[in-house]
């Protein structure tokens, strides 16, 4: 069995952001960080507003774990009251170590599942997240590559052929993974396109531009375009150096 994935799940705990449905079962498998936090303004001390809001986020927060819970999976949880949300999120993916962040939008049943693959930078952290949460699953997984402009067919081959050998290491199926390569399109549009036959995405973080889409715009237009949730797989963290 391979390991549970750790996934951060943020959630702003106290502007009526839920679990959304399908979700629980999509982190069935995944160790889930589950982040409950609240921007507050500048001029509000974080001790101030947990002195108010405490008690109400926690009560939320009881609710969320034990809806993971009861699907499967193992949970450890934080609340946050912040001034700037995303620095947040990134600190506490950093310090739990996840692979991945998630954009919970909902979902139904996971039967498809699109993985972008953008090049071999980070392709073990993708694949550990692949494995972990769909290889004793019944979901089909297709591996995507918009190819740039000189990158050869060989190349292309070489990097998927690569990514299908490591799921395989991890225990999966290898029957279970298909790969569809496209050319001369953008990326961005192209993932876009490609994510609306599917139940959810995986990505890396390696794309600045996907990860500003995803992460980096308001929430009505993400969901406009990448309906169903996304799992960003995170960078690896730079090595800790003894000086």
């Amino acid at each position: 069995m391979t390991d549970r994935p750790s996934i951060l799940v943020p959630i702003r705990v106290l502007e009526g952001e839920s679990v959304p449905e399908g979700v629980p079962g999509l982190l069935a498998n995944a160790h889930v960080v589950l982040l409950g936090y609240h921007v507050i303004p500048e001029q509000t001390a974080p001790g101030q507003a947990q002195m108010q809001f405490e008690d109400r986020a926690t009560d939320r927060l009881d609710e969320y774990e034990t809806i993971f819970e009861e699907a499967g999976a193992t949970v450890e949880r934080r609340l946050v009251f912040t001034h700037d949300g995303q620095k947040t999120i990134d600190r506490m993916t950093t310090e739990h170590d996840c692979l991945a962040a998630l954009v919970p939008n909902a979902t139904g049943p996971i039967e498809d599942v699109l993985v972008a693959v953008r090049g071999a930078v980070g392709i073990d952290r993708l694949a550990r997240v692949v494995a972990g949460l769909f290889g004793g699953t019944e979901a089909s997984v297709t591996l995507y590559h918009v190819a740039e402009d000189d990158e050869t067919d060989e190349d292309v081959g070489t990097l998927l052929d690569g990514l299908v050998e490591r799921l395989k290491d991890l225990g999966m199926d290898t029957s279970t993974i298909e790969t569809r390569v496209d050319r001369d399109r953008g990326a961005l549009d192209a993932i876009v396109e490609a994510a609306e036959e599917f139940d959810t995405v995986v990505m890396g973080e390696s794309d600045p531009s996907l990860t500003t889409f995803v992460f980096g715009l308001p929430a009505d237009q993400v969901a406009d375009r990448f309906l169903g949730p996304v799992l960003v797989v995170q960078r690896e963290p730079p090595k800790q150096t003894d000086e």
